[in-house]
């Protein structure tokens, strides 16, 4: 791509993909196509996501509409913007519905060949009229693929065992192997698409409707029509259509479907509401803040619908074992139907080329071509749901091999809001006028010091007392109260003013005050600990994290007050941006290739080592935008112990994907023993086939029930 062109994603909605393998296909065709920097095919979502660049988009997508049509012509491509989102949820389609009536038709004329008293060559004419109506379809595909050079898939492996059924005058079992292939086509079609709807209703977030509010009058309108500054309400039990701020009206609303949490928020007038919350109890009237394409609900939905885009490595290997496994059976099952009947006295071509065609039924790789990929997505649905995203197949697959978790302290470990921790007052001054004091020192400064102290004060300030305010920068405050001249601020103001004071030996910043001159106490205030993140590093030891560490920027007296009360392994203080992004390679340079290092920011001024780490993990902030931008893994809840969550989702998706890889295996070996020793029939490979798939199917679905 020339320089200074920018590039742009576009989807396309694949109509009637119900096949992994064909999803293969249409990735790879489209990828060759000429102005295509990158090809992804979601399986799952029957997602088409296609770069290039923005100069070359029109006539991009219309190729590659044109490639799939070619390549698949059953699969309609539409632009995703022609798909409304209640088309996603429609029932049976016609494609299912004429397999049906396929099936049906060639089962009763299959019944009336075999009971039927007729001549032998009119029932064969039944059967052949039996098996067109069952697999013609396959069979075009076939020859199609074959003059495309995509010779290997499915279609030919049904096509060729079916036809040598019919040649060797296996008649009935070759209609019966077909009509069995079509209903196993159905089975899985029903069972993926189970599947894609369970995953749908874990981010089933996505609001069908707003009440926009024009005068006194209020209209139903699509989430999408709505502009920035438009007025919208929501009645209690709706759900929060687009990002705002509450305009009027107080109630509390459910965030669980963005941060996984069941206790409900309290919702005031200012506060600011996210699109996915629901509305538990009051009206609430709310001014609209971003369009529904930039919205929260819009971005978690993006991001979890493209996870699978970025395939794990398994996913790679499943898909490139699959195009070597089959020319292998091909090969294999002519070597079965030729030699044998040559070296061994006695046997017969008959036998052993049936044996080769039960061979090539049962060898088909469906089962790991569909299975595979819907447990990963599954997997980052679930995780979805209990508020952590995961941005692609490959992190989640990561997080079971994450060893080293590194921890920035400030709004990851600690809340990032100081408060007071304890008032140490001197010379006959009580605790309350020495708070009182410092609340009226503090009155003219937003500092979060200042703001925590006024906090902690609590009672109203009588500006009239206060006079000769002046800021003696790097030191602290002057300022004359009731003809009284207060000092607050640090050490070095005491120090410079010359006046004798007590230092403090507790952890957090120390604000000293003198009147007249004189020493009268200290206030400490101190970042407060997350309520889970003790918890959070003990339950990571459980889950076999080798060593926690934490790089902040904090003094060391600070640093190391944390860590020892958190039980962290090595802490790191007083470090500038550059220098965590140091460390963090020294960490490196002690781990072994297979082992990964997690960084945990805000996400904000974190962004290079989120950037440098294996896996970065983001405090999102409920939907803060620079944190879902940077990092790979975002925590919706801003909790620590969600890290927790999200490799014990992550050790259940490779547990289930590994066990469909050997069950499929397992299963498909001992069955093409049973052939090649002629005990298995064909109806019994297909049997295998279709229950193998649809087995991995199911088994794939069970990530979604981690809790």
């Amino acid at each position: 791509m020339g320089r200074g062109q920018r590039q742009v994603n576009s989807e396309l909605k694949l109509e009637g993909l119900d096949c992994a393998n064909c999803a293969m296909k249409i990735e790879k065709g489209v990828s060759t196509l000429e102005g295509v920097d990158a090809c992804s095919v979601n399986f799952a979502t029957l997602t088409m996501t296609i770069t290039t660049s923005e100069e070359q988009k029109e006539s991009v997508i219309e190729n590659a509409k044109d490639k799939i049509r070619v390549l698949e012509p059953h699969i309609k491509p539409v632009s995703k913007m022609d798909t409304k989102h209640e088309q996603e949820k429609q029932g049976m389609s016609n494609e299912t519905k004429k397999l049906i009536v396929k099936l049906g038709i060639g089962t009763a004329l299959l019944i009336l060949a075999q009971f039927l008293n007729v001549p032998p060559f009119y029932q064969l004419l039944i059967f052949i009229a039996a098996y067109l109506i069952a697999g013609a379809d396959v069979v075009i595909k076939a020859i199609r693929n074959i003059f495309r050079g995509q010779v290997f898939d499915e279609n030919f492996l049904m096509g060729v065992a079916t036809i040598g059924a019919f040649i060797i005058g296996e008649y009935p079992e070759a209609v019966a192997v077909m009509l069995f292939y079509q209903l196993g086509e159905l089975f899985q079609s029903i069972a993926v698409n189970r599947s894609r709807n369970s995953i749908s209703k874990l981010m089933d977030i996505r609001p069908d409707f707003a009440n926009l509010k024009k005068g006194d009058k209020i209209k139903q309108v699509s989430p999408e029509k709505i502009q920035i500054g438009d007025l919208i309400i929501v009645k209690p039990g709706e759900r929060v259509p687009l990002d705002g701020i509450v305009k009027s009206g107080f109630s509390s609303v459910d965030t669980s479907a963005l941060t996984g949490e069941s206790l409900p928020r309290e919702i005031v007038e200012g506060d600011e509401v996210l699109s996915g919350f629901i509305n538990v109890q009051g009206l609430l009237e709310i001014e609209v803040t971003k369009e529904f394409n930039e919205s929260t609900v819009s971005k978690i939905l993006e991001l979890v619908q493209n996870a699978t885009n970025k395939k794990a490595p398994t996913e790679n290997f499943i898909t490139k074992f699959a195009k070597v496994y089959t020319p292998i059976v091909v090969i294999t099952a002519a070597i079965i139907a030729i030699i044998p009947p040559m070296i061994i006295p006695g046997e017969t071509l008959y036998d052993w080329v049936y044996r080769a065609l039960i061979f090539l039924v049962i060898s088909c790789p469906c089962a790991l071509v569909v299975s595979i990929p819907l447990g990963f997505f599954g997997g980052i649905g679930a995780a979805s749901k209990s508020g952590v995203l995961v941005k692609g197949s490959n992190y989640l697959e990561a997080l079971n091999d994450l060893k080293y978790i590194v921890f920035d302290k400030t709004g990851t470990l600690t809340k990032g809001q100081f408060q007071v921790s304890s008032i140490i007052p001197t010379n006959g001054h009580s605790k309350e006028e020495l708070l009182e004091l410092a609340a009226y020192g503090e009155f003219y400064s937003n500092h979060p010091i200042a703001l925590s102290i006024r906090q902690k004060y609590g009672k109203e300030i009588v500006e009239a007392k206060l006079s000769n305010y002046t800021e003696i920068a790097g030191h602290g405050i002057s300022v004359t109260i009731n003809g009284e001249v207060l000092l607050v601020g640090n050490s070095r103001l005491m120090e410079s003013q010359s006046i004798l004071y007590e230092p403090t030996k507790e952890v957090g910043t120390t604000v000293y005050l003198a009147k007249n001159k004189q020493f009268i106490g200290s206030i400490v205030i101190a970042d407060q600990l997350k309520d889970d993140a003790k918890k959070a590093i003990l339950e990571l030891k459980k889950v076999g994290i080798k060593k926690t560490i934490m790089l902040t920027g904090d003094s060391n007296l600070v640093a190391k007050s944390i860590g020892k009360e958190l039980g962290i392994d090595n802490i790191y203080s007083e470090l500038l941006p550059h220098q965590k992004v140091e460390k963090l390679e020294l960490i490196e340079k002690i781990k072994s290739s297979k082992e990964k290092i997690a960084f945990v920011g805000d996400g904000m001024n974190d962004a290079p080592v989120l950037a440098r780490a294996d896996i970065g993990i983001a405090m999102g902030g409920i939907g803060s935008d620079a944190a879902i931008e940077a990092a790979d893994v975002v925590l919706m809840s801003d909790e620590p112990s969600k890290i927790v969550d999200a490799i014990k989702i992550a050790k259940r998706t490779r547990q289930i994907v590994w066990q469909n890889i050997f069950f499929a295996l397992a299963v498909k070996g001992f069955f093409l023993l049973l052939g090649v020793i002629g005990i298995a029939t064909m109806w019994e490979a297909v049997i295998s086939d279709v229950g193998v798939t649809v087995l991995a199917v199911l088994n794939s679905m069970r990530v979604l029930r981690l809790k």
